[in-house]
């Protein structure tokens, strides 16, 4: 079990500070307005369209939190909801060594404003220090070939694209999987 933390991104000339933390009740709200995007119905796999959508997607953070599986952390900024990121240690076995996945989503009202690269990054650096005992080599980020969107933020947070897969359920085209190793 990894207990949960905060982590703090800071202001930059151009962009207000983030702080990333395990979601909390408080967000239920904040969570169905965010997915009133149709946006988000495309890219994610669990509907969030109502209270009791919010309190089941927010039990499933809960759990990973408790087993170390899948620890997902709101983005605020300015105490604001403005994305996801989320890192899945139970990522499938990687014949090039010891990994885990990593995802993210963004609020609307936070794309092109540089908030994915920023939280991802910090995510990464907080995954790397936090299991340096675990024997974690690397991260993977992988998202459907039609997402160019995804591609950019993976490039500009140093995850380099490793190859196209073809289409595996629940993603139905063809993906790219992007790698980033400890120290890169």
């Amino acid at each position: 079990m990894t207990h949960a933390t905060a982590v703090h991104v800071a202001a930059t000339a151009s962009a207000p500070a983030l702080l990333l933390r395990p979601w909390e009740e408080r967000d239920i709200a904040p969570l169905i307005e965010v997915y009133r995007d149709p946006v988000m119905h495309r890219w994610t796999r669990i509907p969030v369209a109502n209270h009791e959508d919010a309190v089941r997607w927010l039990e499933i953070q809960s759990q990973g939190w408790a087993t170390g599986d899948r620890l997902s952390f709101a983005v605020l900024e300015q105490d604001r909801l403005v994305a996801n990121v989320v890192i899945k240690r139970n990522a499938p076995t990687d014949p090039t060594g010891p990994s885990a996945d990593v995802g993210y989503w963004t609020a609307a009202t936070a794309r092109g404003r540089g908030i994915a690269p920023r939280a991802l990054e910090a995510l990464t650096v907080w995954a790397f220090s936090t299991f340096a005992d675990a024997d974690l080599d690397h991260l993977r980020l992988l998202h459907q070939i039609d997402n160019p969107a995804s591609c950019r933020v993976a490039e500009k947070t140093g995850y380099t694209h490793k190859e196209t897969l073809l289409p595996y359920p629940p993603f139905p085209k063809p993906g790219h999987l992007h790698t980033r190793h400890r120290g890169a």
